[in-house]
């Protein structure tokens, strides 16, 4: 058999954002990948010292679509430390609202990615219309449908009344019937067995070695997620259950993420029932926010977000400096494209559900 090397990127027709890989190829297998980045640094990181503590909040929330609101969670949750503020419970159950709605989002789209790559193009696009309904959603609830600014230093900018709680019931609960249908047909089709399973195996060692965090942590085993480990906003209040598989392949993780797709409803059930009374923001105004560093994280659909912030006696901070769990769930990358087929390489590598936008920050 004939060895060859295939280039795909940085601009790439499979490729939505510019990553370069370097695929060598023995026959029908991959014998060895390079993954060379930094074909869309946008220097984000210096751009949020030469803006002031709160114009960083809109900032931070443009460094990744599908995480958005992740983002500026952690960086106002690292100011608040800094400043020693505490957010209003409501603000905390309604931070959780948001937080879940996105990550409904975020892993339906890639569980029908998954489809259309697999060729079940009428299940990729039934997936997409149950998530457009969570689309639908945000529209109403935030007034956009992607960049929410449901965020704010010392609590959220938006808020939930009678109605709108009742919209947000009505629509969770005909997602979870949808939800439940799509992991059926998950679990038993033969052509996503046929495709997946046994397919980009990151085994439980590897994964450790490799550090990945989220769904890809959690599919090999790692019983891993801020929101239990290290609680934030209202998670210590609510019922979080994590789940685990222990085959670490493409089925995995896709299985994974649809159980935190239902994971997610419930908490949002959890938190209309729940939701205390009282204000969404500490204090009025723009609070003082003295000199100190801070580090905060969350959980992100993806995986862990870790934010630190350093601030000194400009209203500038000195420093903002992420870690995305894309970054991690790079590497292992490595790992799962091993001896595999080049026709699974497109499914292996949504299957981490990368961003290059928020890696290369």
């Amino acid at each position: 058999m004939s060895n060859f090397t295939i280039p795909v990127g940085p601009l790439h027709v499979a490729l939505e954002e510019p990553m370069y890989f370097r695929i060598d190829v023995h026959g029908e297998s991959v014998a060895h990948v390079d993954i060379h980045a930094g074909h869309v640094h946008r220097g984000v990181e210096y751009l949020a010292t030469k803006r002031n503590i709160f114009q960083n909040v809109v900032l931070t929330e443009r460094i990744c679509s599908l995480c958005s609101n992740s983002h500026p969670q952690a960086y106002a949750m690292a100011i608040e430390k800094i400043a020693g503020i505490v957010v209003p419970e409501r603000a905390d159950y309604l931070r959780v609202i948001a937080d879940e709605v996105k990550r409904v989002a975020s892993h339906l789209f890639n569980v029908a990615i998954l489809a259309h790559l697999v060729g079940f193009e009428s299940l990729f696009m039934h997936v997409m219309e149950i998530r457009e309904r969570m689309q639908d959603v945000k529209e109403s609830a935030f007034g956009n449908r992607m960049d929410i600014g449901a965020n704010a230093i010392g609590g959220v900018r938006y808020d939930i009344g009678a109605e709108g709680a009742a919209y947000l019931r009505q629509q969770i609960e005909a997602i979870d019937a949808s939800v439940i249908e799509v992991i059926e047909i998950y679990r038993t089709n033969g052509s996503i067995l046929g495709r997946t399973r046994g397919i980009g195996v990151l085994t439980h060692d590897a994964a450790l070695d490799c550090g990945v965090v989220g769904p890809v942590a959690r599919a090999s085993g790692i019983d891993y997620d801020v929101r239990t480990k290290a609680p934030y906003t209202a998670y210590d209040r609510l019922d979080v259950k994590v789940h685990t598989l222990p085959d670490g392949d493409v089925w995995s993780r896709a299985m994974v993420r649809l159980a935190e797709t239902r994971t997610a409803i419930d908490l949002l059930r959890q938190c209309l029932a729940r939701l205390p009374d009282g204000p969404t923001v500490a204090m009025e105004g723009r609070p003082s926010i003295p000199q100190g560093e801070a580090i905060a994280k969350c959980e992100a659909p993806r995986g862990e977000l870790i934010y630190y912030v350093r601030t000194g006696a400009s209203p500038k901070p000195e420093r903002v400096k992420w870690r995305v769990p894309s970054f991690m769930n790079w590497d292992a990358l490595c790992f799962m494209l091993k001896d595999a087929r080049i026709s699974d390489i497109a499914i292996i590598v949504n299957s981490i559900d990368p961003c290059i936008s928020c890696t290369e920050r």
